[in-house]
């Protein structure tokens, strides 16, 4: 097997079991403390990874690729300088923005959130930036080196004490109020980031094939063409990341404003922004484990073909890479849109947020077409034109946020329709580039199937729906998934959209069904 697939089928196998451990978290948050709750969660949050993207410099992709180059070239000191420097900047960083963050919460809350009860969320979640910031220089180094298992089993571990610890929290700190149960779940997350963090420094020191400490200071003095080397790949990478995450801060703010002007109350704003970003677009953004496990694995996997002038494998492996999205996208937004609300009503005991994953999961497979694109333009030393793409997309989804939510007639579903014109436009553009860049086939067959196979089964879906109508919810969801899941796979086998070779791959049971 080889390291891409086997780092992917970890990396898998890691991401839908952090997938659900985290939408168990959600929904706890969600019973816990509600809209009110999660739209306070929500409109902090952004800013988090806006000061967590500073600090990173993009340097988790750097990384991953410059060691997998390192690896290749059999360069054991240039991969622990590149660990090293990386180290440093994070460090710096991470020591001039945590503290910037605390002084500036009470300006944030008061006068852009308009909502003076995000302070403490605010306040309570600026400890987890120095946090993620080694992680994901530990994180990088791992992949870099094609070894998926540390960035795994930490992610696993982030969730298991997230949710151990999120209900106690905000079940604590409800009584004084709301902002103080929301500011528990924001703790939560920093103590589930430091037991990672705790668990990659333990792997690291166990499984390293040098020692950091030596020499420490003369790398870092000697490190400038290393640093160099970084930064060319790190800033269009943050750059691409910043924009998105400048735009996701700004996003709540924009929010918040058009909805006044469109008369509708800071709570009740509030609420709406909730019930979003809260309870639909993670639901939404579920099957996205499969395209995030797929692009850290893409990023090394090329980056090696590319120093090898391995053009063949870097087409092999960016259409894998696409068909199989598409594939798991398909299915996956097909019981989205038919299981809609029955899942709101069983997850959130609400079926608030329906209508908007009917008007989003139709476009959503393009959102998840973003992650390999994006990955791919970074190893192919693109990642300057990923950002151009991304700066365009989130400038108008911003503008369009702004044109429709002050609008009375649009209100929040303004911005749901800004969210699907920003990721389906950044898609495009991601893909165009790809296809200027290099000699690249898409097969439009194997679409068109795929294609029929999604219209088909939400069809059957639908139909199931009405014949089980006097089903209770849970039944519904478990009879649906099943036969409609089933009917997928097996459709997708009869058109052969996967070969027997791709099926051989597969551990355990890739032998008995090829």
């Amino acid at each position: 097997m080889s390291k891409f697939f086997k780092g992917t089928i970890i990396l898998l196998i890691a991401g839908f079991i952090t997938r659900v451990l985290g939408f168990i978290n959600r929904i706890v948050i969600a019973r816990f403390i509600g809209e009110d709750g999660v739209g306070l969660y929500m409109m902090v949050y952004p800013t988090m990874i806006l000061v967590v993207t500073i600090t990173q410099l993009g340097l988790p992709v750097a990384i991953s690729k410059n060691v997998a180059e390192a690896e290749a070239a059999g360069n054991l000191a240039k991969i622990k300088s590149i660990l090293i420097v990386s180290l440093s900047i994070t460090l710096g960083l991470t020591i001039l923005f945590t503290p910037l963050l605390f002084l500036l919460a009470p300006y944030l809350s008061q006068t852009l959130f308009t909502d003076e009860r995000t302070l403490l969320p605010l306040l309570a979640i600026t400890p987890i930036i120095p946090i993620i910031a080694i992680s994901s220089v530990l994180r990088g180094y791992f992949q870099g080196r094609q070894n998926m298992k540390p960035s795994a089993i930490s992610q696993v571990i982030e969730q298991v004490v997230r949710i151990a610890l999120i209900a106690v929290l905000t079940k604590a700190f409800l009584p004084y109020g709301i902002e103080y149960a929301a500011s528990g779940a924001m703790l939560a997350s920093v103590l589930g980031e430091l037991a990672s963090l705790v668990f990659l420094l333990t792997f690291f020191k166990w499984k390293k094939s040098f020692r950091l400490r030596k020499k420490f200071f003369q790398y870092v003095h000697k490190g400038k063409d290393t640093f160099q080397e970084l930064m060319q790949v790190a800033l269009p990478t943050t750059g691409s990341r910043m924009i998105g995450s400048i735009a996701w801060f700004i996003e709540p703010i924009v929010v918040a404003h058009s909805l006044a002007l469109a008369g509708i109350s800071a709570i009740n704003a509030t609420k709406q922004y909730g019930v979003l970003t809260g309870f639909a677009l993670p639901l939404l953004m579920l099957p996205s484990f499969f395209t995030q496990s797929i692009s850290t694995s893409l990023v090394p996997a090329i980056s090696e073909a590319r120093a090898n002038n391995h053009v063949k494998t870097i087409d092999h492996l960016l259409q894998q890479a696409l068909k199989f999205t598409f594939l798991t996208g398909g299915l996956a937004i097909v019981v989205l849109y038919v299981l809609a609300e029955p899942l709101m009503n069983v997850m959130y005991g609400s079926p608030k947020g329906t209508s908007f994953i009917l008007m989003m999961a139709p476009f959503f497979i393009l959102n998840y077409y973003q992650g390999p694109l994006q990955a791919t333009l970074q190893a192919l030393n693109l990642a300057r034109a990923a950002m151009i793409n991304s700066f365009i997309g989130a400038a108008v989804k911003t503008t369009l946020i702004f044109v429709l939510a002050s609008r009375p007639e649009f209100g929040i579903y303004g911005v749901a329709i800004a969210l699907i014109v920003g990721f389906v436009l950044v898609t495009i553009l991601h893909f165009a580039t790809i296809l200027k860049a290099i000699s690249f086939s898409v097969k439009i067959l194997d679409y068109v199937k795929m294609i029929i196979i999604i219209l088909f089964t939400g069809y059957l879906g639908i139909t199931l729906m009405k014949v089980l109508a006097f089903s209770s919810l849970l039944s519904k969801i478990i009879i649906i998934t099943s036969i409609v899941t089933i009917i997928y796979i097996a459709l997708t086998f009869l058109l052969r959209l996967v070969s027997r070779k791709e099926l051989s791959k597969i551990p355990w049971i890739g032998s008995f069904f090829s």
